[in-house]
């Protein structure tokens, strides 16, 4: 197979078939994680070096409905560029037509020209996005938002360490202000101050990735991937900690630690087993809370629930295990994507049984909450 312009065979195979399928999302096909998955593991059988079975491949399980079918062929085309690749059935717009788009949107093609406004329309309408409900954006939309998620900078919140460090002031460090006066052969000199430090709180994150939440799975575990990524190193212990939550509970720190947002979303779904399923928040909270809350992990922890609180369990289990759960975490902060939203009431079973025991309920449906939402963990 030929390699896309720009690009040689030095590149993983694997590397170049998600750079087709990100330019498949930005191109208006619905590419979820589990299907571009399926897309490597065919074109892995089919063997990469076959183009027109590649091609087939990544027809069969990335394109949903007919109307993706001359996408699929138009990015096909001008990402492997080859005698054989299948070639765009329309010729791109001319010229004039995007000049024409472009002026009713106050811009221009012209260099040189209307340079002030080219800018000021470019961040208006990053500054919309940012605003905008993630549900409701679409695929180029979402690409564009995709992008955003690096301009987030989560901060640990912090806890008092045991041991003590020099400092200018605080509590005498009579052992150090003992050792230096031996030095100096017992003459008096300045006294050595020491205080408690300060190391990074663990945070954990747990998210719904059930039905009803699935218009907003995608942003959340790249939300979830730019804490891992931005987590500070504490000794041996890890400070972000993230699980799914839907009819059952799956550990995915290990494949959100990759350093590619689009790799680590292929990996995880590669592991969790009840996409867009149902919702047994209770059952799931305690199966973490045996398995892993109660040993250490949830003790002093930030613990941030992402849910929109529709249960198909047993309510009553639901408040029992959100009590335990408060008993052991520092702060728990439960984000919920209609909560921003006008007209919302906090009515469901679920959010009317876990709102007692939530010390923050937050919005999260859009990049400008997700950075509120930061803000909110970094000051726990």
């Amino acid at each position: 197979m030929d390699a896309p312009a720009g690009t040689t065979w030095r590149q993983e195979p694997d590397v170049l078939l998600l750079g087709f399928t990100r330019a498949l999302r930005a191109a208006g096909v619905q590419v979820s994680p589990d299907r571009a998955q399926s897309f490597l593991t065919a074109a892995s059988i089919v063997g990469v070096d076959d183009r027109r079975a590649t091609y087939w491949a990544g027809r069969t399980t990335l394109c949903s409905g007919p109307d993706d079918l001359e996408r699929y062929d138009q990015v096909f085309g001008s990402w492997f560029l080859g005698d054989d690749a299948p070639r765009p059935r329309q010729q791109p717009p001319d010229r004039s037509e995007v000049q024409a788009d472009l002026e009713d949107s106050g811009l221009s093609l012209e260099p040189g020209r209307q340079d002030d406004d080219e800018i000021h329309a470019l961040a208006s309408a990053t500054e919309i996005l940012r605003h905008r409900d993630i549900a409701v954006l679409g695929a180029e939309e979402k690409a564009r938002l995709d992008a955003l998620f690096s301009s987030l900078r989560p901060r640990a919140p912090r806890r008092t360490a045991t041991r003590r460090t020099p400092w200018r002031r605080g509590d005498v460090d009579a052992a150090r202000t003992h050792r230096q006066m031996l030095a100096r052969m017992g003459e008096p000199g300045d006294i050595a101050w020491r205080r408690r430090g300060l190391r990074p709180r663990r945070v954990v994150l747990l998210v719904d990735v059930s039905g009803s939440m699935s218009p907003y799975a995608d942003a959340l575990l790249r939300l979830a991937h730019t804490f891992v990524s931005g987590a500070e190193p504490a000794g041996t212990t890890d400070t972000v900690e993230v699980f799914t939550v839907g009819t059952r509970l799956t550990h995915i720190t290990r494949a959100m630690r990759q350093g590619d947002a689009d790799r680590a979303l292929v990996a995880a779904s590669r592991t969790v087993p009840d996409w867009s399923g149902g919702t047994r928040l209770g059952e799931t909270l305690k199966v973490f809370l045996d398995r892993w809350g109660q040993r250490g992990m949830a003790r002093g922890s930030v613990v941030v629930l992402f849910s929109d609180g529709w249960e198909r369990g047993d309510v009553a289990l639901l408040a029992e295990q959100m009590l335990r759960l408060r008993r052991l975490a520092h702060r728990v902060v439960w984000v919920n994507p209609h909560r921003g939203k006008e007209g919302y009431l906090p009515v469901q079973q679920g959010i009317v049984a876990a709102l007692p025991y939530v010390d923050d309920f937050v919005a999260g449906h859009s990049m400008a909450t997700f950075e509120e939402l930061i803000e909110v963990v970094a000051h726990a």
